[in-house]
């Protein structure tokens, strides 16, 4: 199966990137190299792309999509590591930085991977396949008490507790082990208009790719690592695709480009925080009805983008 992946508002991240042909450039979820091929034709001989990706296949088709010009660094690797892979290659700071903190197209459609809830395959959700924690695990090891938590907090499912409850009945028979037993049981669950109206298998499967990956841990911490490795004038560009995961985003770039954190009351500042980088557009960027059109899985996307003082 070919690695798909359609970059989502590719012009756009491009535009805002501001790329400096001799910069150093990090794409820190390379997947199909969809944005990193556009910013490598902007790049002299002297300009660097690092491509990180915990995903093995992603970072091989990356590496024999992407050739001549620049130099290229890839690394196997979780971009929240992304301090010590700056350290591990040398280098100090960058000139800017792309997060696509979506699924690829390849994983969601290669039913081997386990991600995709339309076709059948065994239960995986693993975007690092070295890693052993899997979706298989979770759904038959958690608790009640657990899965009800993942898929309210991740998921914000409404059913989250009568799904849980009838995921732990089902696996005392016989492990769950499949992607179609999986989303059987969960439209079981829920009255079925809302099966067609508001299917809340994908914000299962998603709670439960989350919790798999470790999306959301530490992601607020990597964001101000990021921000702290930009050059003057070096832009972050995020794409998220999710509430959880933009508010993180949110929260971080308003704190770094808002120089008194004290409450409103004291008069004068004592926490002495300063700003590190102003937003290039207070609202996020959204995809065109025409992009929306071409891609549906661009419907939910969000570009936020930064710029380091």
């Amino acid at each position: 199966m070919e690695f798909k992946h359609i970059p989502i508002m590719l012009n756009e991240c491009i535009d805002m990137l501001a790329i400096k042909p001799d910069g150093i450039y990090v794409d820190a979820t390379i997947g199909g190299a969809g944005h990193s091929q556009e910013i490598i034709k902007r790049l002299s001989n002297k300009g660097t792309l690092i491509g990180i990706d915990k995903d093995g296949e992603a970072i091989a088709v990356s590496k024999s999509r992407l050739k001549g010009g620049c130099k290229k660094i890839f690394v196997n690797d979780d971009y929240k590591n992304y301090s010590k892979i700056l350290a591990d290659n040398r280098i100090n700071k960058v000139d800017g930085i792309l997060i696509d903190l979506g699924v690829s197209s390849y994983q969601l459609d290669n039913p081997l991977r386990g991600f995709s809830y339309v076709n059948d395959g065994e239960l995986d959700m693993r975007m690092d396949s070295r890693q052993e924690f899997d979706a298989k695990y979770v759904i038959n090891n958690y608790s009640q008490e657990q899965l009800t938590k993942i898929f309210y907090e991740y998921g914000e499912e409404q059913f989250s507790k009568v799904i849980a409850q009838n995921i732990v009945k089902s696996r005392e028979n016989s492990p769950i082990t499949t992607t179609s037993q999986l989303v059987k049981i969960i439209e079981g669950c829920v009255p079925a208009k809302l099966v067609f109206t508001n299917n809340p298998v994908k914000r299962i499967f998603q709670a439960i790719r989350i919790e798999v990956n470790g999306e959301l841990d530490k992601l607020a911490e990597v964001v101000e690592e990021m921000i702290d490795s930009l050059n003057s004038g070096g832009r972050m560009c995020v794409l998220t695709f999710h509430s959880l995961e933009d508010r993180i985003i949110k929260d971080v770039f308003k704190k770094e480009a808002t120089d008194c954190l004290c409450p409103k009351h004291l008069p004068i500042c004592v926490c002495h925080h300063k700003a590190k980088i102003k937003l290039i557009s207070k609202k996020p960027i959204v995809p065109s009805n025409e992009e929306i059109k071409i891609n549906k899985r661009s419907h939910s996307a969000k570009l936020r983008v930064v710029e380091k003082l």
